[in-house]
């Protein structure tokens, strides 16, 4: 922490970035935490001074517990984005010896912590979130597999380390973030743990829950057996998010274009089933039609066959009043028209029955082929928001290509001005050296000149000292 720390009268670019984002500022003991886009700047409080922007007119902008609930609301954003990059790049399960896991969990113990009342017992005063998590039993029955499982898992004597048990469960379920909006509904169960403005009774409880759904990509294989959650001590390492802000910077444009790639793949893919979802129902949805046809055929026949059926009985029911008279004289006669009138109404039952049943068949028919009528128009609507999805990101493809050819371009003039330079400073170079050369010359030739002056004054001497 000691290395983080900069002498005040040294002006940094850390300063000048602590100073623009002054709105997301830390306080964690003697030191200022101030959050720089995706990264932490640590700086003494004595060192700098800032002027804070002004805060709503409901919240007072000094007041300790809201700075607190904003300093864990980017804590747990900047845990949450760096365990879900760092674990995609991993691309593997993680464990639970992985650093921004951990980290992960001491940010959201803190959180959950945040705010919570003291309950006296007779052992002394005791707080705990346990007891806000158990609410999430009553509320959801699907997580009371989780609470009976943390009650089961031995040595957690603590109600801290069935706290801590009970986050790592949710994760590996995925469920951690729907279990956290269930107990945030209910702020008139959460008073009963927490002050009026904690962390959980406010906004800021609601916002990371909704980050926490980010972390469902993720794949967590956590081995709770032996490990100490009681005696755990839940220090934030800072150090995880300390890095220069321009190297940050770098690779943003490669970020974005690998980002908008990645979505123009994912809404293609989905596109791809889609499609064959919808093959799928057309497929079914002509074989209910044939089947349909089929069986309003055989209705039609069995119709025809009742109506005639009805007149055989009508025929049978004349004849039978016609030779009533004659009862006495032939009775043999009419108990075997008696018989056949039985079989008549017998089988006139049995095709009345299975008219019936293929009613009923056909109105289950008809409202099958409604459910898919209505799931293909749902599909089709889902298709044509995938489809607008992915021509708008299509379109951020191509300005982000552009934008890259726009700077290809730049560059490729740029290396072209400098080649012009480089090639006008080897000619001055060379210039320079041939008029070095030719001083060179010039001084030699000077010194010639000297020399000779020299021996003509000696023998013009000479020649004064013979003439006298």
């Amino acid at each position: 922490m000691a290395d983080l720390m900069a002498q005040p009268d040294a002006p940094t670019p850390t300063t000048d970035k602590i100073t623009q984002a002054a709105r997301e500022t830390i306080y964690l003991c003697n030191f200022r935490v101030s959050v720089d886009g995706e990264w932490l700047c640590l700086r003494e409080l004595n060192d700098i001074s800032l002027t804070p922007d002004p805060e709503p007119a409901h919240e007072d902008p000094k007041d300790p517990i809201a700075i607190e609930r904003l300093n864990l609301m980017n804590m747990a954003k900047l845990s949450i984005k760096g365990l879900i990059e760092s674990a995609l790049n991993l691309g593997r399960t993680l464990d639970s010896d992985y650093a921004p896991l951990q980290q992960f969990f001491v940010v959201m113990e803190h959180c959950l912590k945040h705010g919570l009342k003291t309950k006296k017992t007779f052992l002394g005063q005791n707080k705990s979130f346990w007891g806000a998590l158990e609410l999430v039993e009553k509320l959801t029955p699907e997580a009371g597999e989780i609470t009976a499982s943390v009650k089961d898992l031995p040595g957690l004597k603590t109600p801290l380390g069935r706290g801590r048990a009970w986050l790592r469960l949710a994760l590996m379920q995925k469920k951690l973030s729907d279990y956290m909006k269930t107990i945030i509904n209910r702020k008139d169960l959460l008073s009963e743990f927490y002050e009026s403005n904690a962390l959980m009774m406010e906004e800021e409880g609601a916002v990371i829950a909704g980050l926490l759904v980010g972390l469902n990509v993720i794949d967590a294989n956590l081995c709770m057996k032996g490990e100490d959650l009681d005696s755990q001590v839940g220090v934030i390492d800072f150090s995880m998010y300390l890095k220069d802000g321009q190297s940050s910077k770098t690779a943003e444009g490669d970020g974005q274009i690998t980002a908008i790639l990645d979505q123009k793949n994912y809404v293609e893919e989905l596109n791809r089933h889609l499609s064959a979802s919808v093959n799928n129902l057309q497929a079914k949805v002509d074989a209910m039609e044939k089947s349909n046809t089929k069986l309003t055929e055989e209705l039609a026949v069995a119709n025809n066959r009742i109506i005639t059926l009805q007149e055989d009985v009508e025929r049978v029911k004349e004849e039978s009043s016609n030779q009533s008279s004659r009862k006495a004289s032939r009775a043999g006669d009419s108990l075997a028209d008696g018989q056949v009138l039985g079989e008549a109404r017998k089988q006139l039952k049995e095709e009345t029955q299975l008219r019936l049943d293929v009613e009923k068949e056909l109105e289950v028919q008809i409202g099958m082929k409604q459910e898919m009528e209505l799931s293909m128009k749902m599909l089709e609507t889902d298709m044509c928001e995938k489809q607008d999805a992915l021509v708008e990101l299509r379109q951020q493809l191509e300005d982000l290509r552009s934008l890259n050819q726009q700077l290809a371009q730049k560059s490729q003039n740029l290396e072209a001005g400098a080649k012009q330079k480089s090639e006008v400073i080897s000619r001055l170079e060379e210039k320079t050296n041939q008029m070095a050369g030719t001083i060179k010359q010039l001084e030699s030739s000077e010194k010639d000149c000297v020399k000779q002056a020299r021996s003509l004054s000696s023998n013009a001497g000479k020649l004064l000292q013979k003439q006298l």
